[in-house]
């Protein structure tokens, strides 16, 4: 079976270079219409140059397809819808988002500004959810849309000197999980991509042998398949140097405790009990309060109805 979209329109963010460059030409070989977003900005996020994305255009149109650019901040909720409207009226239609644009601000905590945290913070996140914002209406109107989020391990599991990052990349989890559960019924899948790879955010990180593996390249057939018409949805798709993986966090079954031992010491005392056992993937928040009602309703023996 070959995954195509043909007929298809697709906005990429942060696609002048590196992830985004590769996902905008790949979307673009299998038939889709592209909008190429780039600020053309540096890593660290300033400056600003449209070049970056008029030349991935162009490299569209070489092979036959056809994109346009567009330098929209997605920081910026202003330009991101001029940057939709102008898509709707070249096109007619969005099918397709990635949320690909991002910047680093990398320092510990401590040493880190508060400034630079909030920039980071708006360009991942709030970029995230401006540009989904955008397109989500006229996603349900059409009952069809497929969403990808960027995360990061450095937010799943943590990175020293990227507390900024790892918050935003997390929170876009958080995004995920609930747009997923409201897109369902429209026919609007929301997915995560979670990357490695050699890039400018990465160059100087990772030692040479390493970074030759990790091309944007051996990244982007994750995306392609989390914005197909048979996508997942609410999954977070690890990817990087042709490998793939899927991220989950689950919950362990735990344990009830009693009146009398509903204290710290208690939660010490049965802390092996609670931590470990019966781990599950939670499909969203009420299925955690249902389990520690069951469980309370069981220790109390009170028969619940319903």
């Amino acid at each position: 079976m070959s995954i195509r979209y043909d007929g298809k329109v697709a906005i990429v963010t942060g696609a002048g270079n590196g992830l985004g460059r590769s996902h905008a030409i790949e979307l673009a070989k299998r038939g889709a219409k592209v909008v190429v977003n780039d600020l053309g900005g540096s890593v660290s996020g300033e400056g600003s140059n449209s070049d970056a994305a008029l030349n991935v255009v162009a490299e569209i149109e070489a092979l036959g397809g056809e994109a346009m650019a567009h330098p929209a901040n997605v920081a910026n909720f202003e330009q991101v819808q001029d940057m939709v409207q102008k898509t709707m009226d070249k096109w007619g239609r969005i099918d397709i988002l990635v949320n690909n644009a991002g910047i680093l601000r990398d320092k510990s905590f401590t040493k880190g500004s508060m400034e630079d945290f909030r920039l980071v913070l708006d360009v991942h996140l709030m970029g995230t959810v401006y540009c989904t914002k955008a397109v989500f209406d006229i996603m349900k109107e059409q009952g069809y849309g497929r969403i990808v989020v960027t995360t990061s391990s450095s937010g799943l599991y943590g990175n020293f000197g990227q507390s900024n990052y790892g918050a935003a990349k997390m929170g876009v989890i958080g995004l995920m999980n609930t747009l997923a559960q409201e897109g369902a019924k429209y026919n609007i899948r929301v997915n995560a991509l979670a990357p490695t790879a050699g890039t400018r955010m990465t160059e100087g990180l990772i030692p040479e042998q390493a970074f030759a593996l990790l091309t944007p390249e051996t990244v982007t057939p994750a995306v392609l398949y989390l914005v197909s018409e048979d996508a997942p949805t609410r999954t977070i798709l690890g990817a990087g140097a042709g490998s793939f993986a899927v991220a989950k966090i689950v919950e362990s079954d735990g344990m009830w405790l009693p009146e009398s031992e509903q204290t710290p010491e208690g939660i010490a005392a049965h802390w092996d009990a609670i931590a470990n056992g019966g781990e599950k993937a939670l499909q969203a928040g009420f299925e955690q309060t249902f389990k520690m009602v069951g469980k309370a309703a069981e220790g109390k023996g009170i028969k619940l109805e319903g």
